[in-house]
């Protein structure tokens, strides 16, 4: 039975619903769970489980409000089941898998930023993370259309996923497999998460930041070494959070590692940080484009990072230009 909410009472419970894209939803598929839309920043029920989105609702709504849409936390592994059901189906060709995999993830991501049940959100993030590696096993244009869905906008929840994307595309090129590469995709959607500790003002500051803020800024690794100790983090995917700002010059932060001290996960992470935070709008900076950012990262920038990580982004980038 679907569960109405009393618009006359005061406050919800939050805790008891989670986010959901509608992009994640296949078109005209029996939706196996109640689904709700947020009007006022309330829940309010809007189709009863077995029943069906037309194509058009789904991206009328994606256009409109995106982030408008709840269903019962309760109902969160018949939601995984769903997608995972969809990722399957042959009925789908692969860009509109890409896109329900990657939307289906970005409401994690923003469980992991907002919510306080990080457990909970380690746990989900490496389901997810075996889905993105599942689905670039079983096609050959699978990277391809995930990096062809990422922003350009820049945005913490964005920001992230397209960073575990680029990681698990570049890990894969320079030979990471099995569990390692899993854990090098984890890495990457958690290497930001110190920023949790980060006030707000200084992360959404529509401006360059001032020297107070920029060391307030680069105090997120060691936040985010911090939360994942407390968790059930591994050491690979505490590197990718520690170590994503260090430079194989041996001048980065906060460690100053030199170029043998720095984990090989949080070089490949450190690559796909930089280039996804080259290539996507700011505020106060416009993005530049794939190739000039490649560029900059092969000539100005090289010796800050590994060469051999470098090259493989060079490699797919072309290989996706060939196929273009």
């Amino acid at each position: 039975m679907a569960q109405y909410i009393d618009m006359n009472e005061g406050s919800w419970d939050k805790s008891k619903y989670m986010k959901i894209r509608l992009n994640s939803l296949p078109p005209m598929k029996p939706i196996p769970f109640d689904l709700y839309v947020l009007i006022g920043d309330r829940p309010v029920h809007y189709l009863r489980a077995g029943d069906k989105l037309k194509a058009e609702k789904i991206t009328s709504f994606e256009k409109k409000a995106p982030e408008a849409f709840v269903i019962l936390a309760a109902e969160r592994a018949n939601y995984q089941q769903f997608v995972r059901d969809g990722l399957m189906s042959d009925e789908l060709d692969t860009k509109q898998k890409a896109l329900i995999l990657r939307e289906s993830t970005m409401g994690l991501v923003e469980e992991l930023f907002e919510r306080p049940d990080i457990e909970r959100c380690l746990h989900d993030a490496r389901g997810a993370i075996d889905d993105f590696v599942g689905f670039m096993e079983s096609d050959a244009s699978a990277m391809a259309n995930l990096i062809g869905l990422s922003s350009h906008d820049f945005y913490t929840y964005n920001h992230s996923l397209d960073v575990s994307i680029y990681s698990l595309g570049l890990g894969q090129a320079v030979g990471f497999t099995g569990m390692d590469l899993k854990e090098l995709g984890l890495g990457g959607l958690f290497h930001d998460i110190g920023k949790r500790y980060v006030p707000l003002d200084i992360i959404c500051k529509a401006g360059p930041l001032t020297d107070t803020e920029w060391i307030q800024m680069q105090k997120h690794p060691q936040f985010g070494l911090m939360i994942l100790n407390e968790h059930s983090a591994n050491d690979n995917v505490k590197a990718c959070a520690f170590e994503h700002h260090e430079s194989m010059q041996g001048n980065g932060y906060p460690q100053k590692l030199t170029a043998a001290e720095i984990h090989p996960m949080a070089r490949v992470v450190s690559v796909a940080d930089t280039y996804d935070a080259l290539t996507t709008k700011r505020s106060y900076n416009e993005a530049m484009r794939p190739t000039d950012a490649i560029a900059l990262m092969t000539g100005k920038l090289a010796q800050r990072y590994d060469p051999e990580v470098v090259r493989a982004l060079l490699a797919i980038f072309d290989k996706l230009k060939a196929a273009a």
